[in-house]
């Protein structure tokens, strides 16, 4: 099982990895979902997970709010994407909607070509898809070569074990074409009760190997 701890800052990394953490989503912000973090922070994080053979996932969001974006913030996202992979980081984590609930299929692509050669999370934009539309969207990510989908598997202000039947349909409907990623109140305490319910292999969460 690998066990991604999202931070918001370097200071717990190397104690999150004593403590089994297996990979590290890093983004600030946490309140408001997360946002793109410092340089600074991005570089000695990257650098130290490198030693210890972690692989790192920066968050790639100018800004808390909705998940449309307009052109200057795309840009934005380009910019931040070029700069975390000279820095070394193994993957993004991005996602872009249109007004109607749908992919922003073009600041995607737009990015994605970008992020060539990096792994590639969808992040909980995800779940403000319009819902008859999200299977749809899974094989739209699956197309272009998405590594995995970050989900809560409903509305956030619902704990996770209230999700476990569309994460479940998710996770059926992905069949392995790419992973499905359960996130928001996953914790050490619920970890076997979600793993072992969903038949998963990968799991995310500030919490997810203890309390800091």
């Amino acid at each position: 099982m690998l066990k991604e701890i999202c931070v918001e800052n370097f200071t717990i990394v190397p104690e999150a990895i004593i403590r089994g953490a297996n990979r590290i989503e890093l983004c600030d912000n946490l309140s408001v979902g997360g946002t793109t973090v410092s340089h600074g922070v991005a570089s000695k994080t990257i650098q130290y997970c490198k030693s210890k053979n972690i692989k790192v996932m920066t968050m790639i969001r100018p800004r808390g709010g909705s998940f449309i974006y307009n052109k200057e913030e795309i840009e934005i996202m380009q910019n931040d994407i070029a700069h975390f992979k000279q820095l070394g980081t193994d993957g993004v984590v991005i996602g872009c909607l249109t007004d109607s609930g749908w992919i922003d299929e073009d600041a995607m692509l737009t990015l994605l070509d970008d992020a060539k050669g990096l792994d590639i999370t969808f992040h909980m934009a995800f779940d403000q898809i319009q819902h008859e539309y999200q299977f749809d969207a899974i094989d739209w990510l699956v197309k272009h070569r998405v590594n995995r989908i970050l989900t809560h598997g409903g509305p956030n202000n619902l704990p996770i074990e209230h999700n476990m039947i569309r994460l479940k349909e998710y996770v059926d409907y992905a069949a392995g074409r790419i992973i499905i990623l359960p996130g928001g109140g996953i914790s050490d305490k619920n970890l076997h009760y979600i793993t072992d319910n969903l038949n998963i292999r990968e799991v995310h969460g500030t919490k997810i190997v203890g309390d800091f």
